[in-house]
């Protein structure tokens, strides 16, 4: 049965007990929460949470369910899990077969995974084994940066790059003021995110896209809209969202006034210190080139289109470079892998 409202399959779990679940987990994910699956569910998306066996979860997976054109069925996505422990075989195995009859009650043509796996031989090893392809597409960013912030802020600080450091305590100096939005503050926040993708040739999502993200998550401390201002205008802002232990930045833009005052590396550091102050030991930058470290160095100052000044931007806030494995892929009819031949048909995005 699906709600008509939420876009919420049937499921035996409880969504505050899953979300505990996800939040304790080491391999959970903000993208696993029940409020991820409602978020989406405003966007075209239906979602259901899977588990292998009613009561307390040890494994699962919030799975989004995005329809085909035609009504001809439906794919199956699990974006950043499945939750469980990798290294147990039974338990992956149980917990695959389990989303593959789920999938199939949807009439997915295809189960879609993007694990929260390091992309390494011993994780493909496990994936190929469970009857999985890599995928050439991708839908979450596959490589990113991330930032130990369990360490005391000056040590933070410390492991910066010398520039941001100086970046950002001269924000401070110029005036530049950080403060934490409400509702009302979001048509600011997508102006912003307007100019921003205007300006570096890139695509955004609609007000009413950021406005649903911050009215699931703000209200219950996942999430903070933060604006940096300059006397009385805003010039930066982002949003960072929380889960369990890790944080991470979603959502960024900037004004092209004032960049000489630095407000980005000022906001930066704010969403840092508002995840320290929400239990976080990690802090997610989301998204930088695809390409192996020593390249990325190697162009760090010779690049300046596309993510690669994105990435000198995040990169200056120090943290480690890691790759995920990316989206696997196993088909649940003949007739998927000719339609994957069709880009435009099964564009789930």
């Amino acid at each position: 049965m699906i709600g008509h409202k939420s876009g919420r399959k049937s499921s035996t779990i409880d969504p505050k007990t899953w979300d505990s679940f996800v939040s304790q987990h080491p391999g959970g994910s903000i993208l696993q929460s029940s409020t991820w699956g409602e978020f989406k569910s405003t966007f075209g998306w239906q979602w259901e949470i899977v588990t292998p066996d009613d009561g307390t979860p040890e494994c699962g997976a919030l799975v989004l369910y995005k329809a085909l054109p035609l009504k001809l069925g439906t794919i199956a996505y699990v974006p950043r899990g499945p939750v469980a422990d990798w290294t147990d075989s039974g338990q992956i195995t149980t917990l695959l077969r389990a989303i593959q009859r789920a999938a199939r009650r949807q009439r997915a043509w295809a189960l879609w995974l993007e694990p929260e796996l390091f992309d390494t031989a011993q994780a493909r090893d496990t994936l190929r084994a469970a009857g999985l392809k890599p995928s050439s597409r991708t839908i979450q960013p596959p490589r990113t940066i991330l930032v130990d912030i369990a360490l005391p802020e000056d040590e933070v600080l410390a492991s910066m790059k010398s520039k941001t450091r100086y970046n950002i305590r001269l924000a401070d100096r110029k005036g530049v003021t950080v403060r934490e939005g409400t509702r009302d503050d979001i048509a600011t926040f997508f102006a912003l995110m307007h100019e921003t993708g205007e300006r570096d040739g890139f695509g955004t999502h609609s007000e009413a896209y950021f406005r649903r993200a911050w009215e699931l998550f703000a209200p219950t401390d996942h999430a903070a809209l933060l604006l940096a201002d300059v006397g009385s205008e805003t010039v930066a802002s982002l949003m960072v969202f929380a889960l369990g232990k890790t944080a991470w930045y979603f959502y960024g833009a900037s004004s092209s006034h004032h960049r000489d005052k630095m407000p980005t590396y000022a906001v930066q550091w704010a969403a840092i210190r508002w995840a320290k102050a929400h239990g976080c030991t990690a802090y997610d930058l989301w998204g930088i080139p695809d390409a192996d470290e020593v390249k990325l160095e190697a162009q760090f100052t010779e690049r300046h289109d596309g993510l690669w000044g994105v990435y000198r931007f995040k990169r200056g806030f120090g943290g480690e470079v890691v790759r995920y494995v990316g989206l696997w892929e196993m088909a649940l009819t003949p007739l998927y892998p000719l339609a994957a031949k069709m880009q435009n048909v099964i564009r789930v995005g």
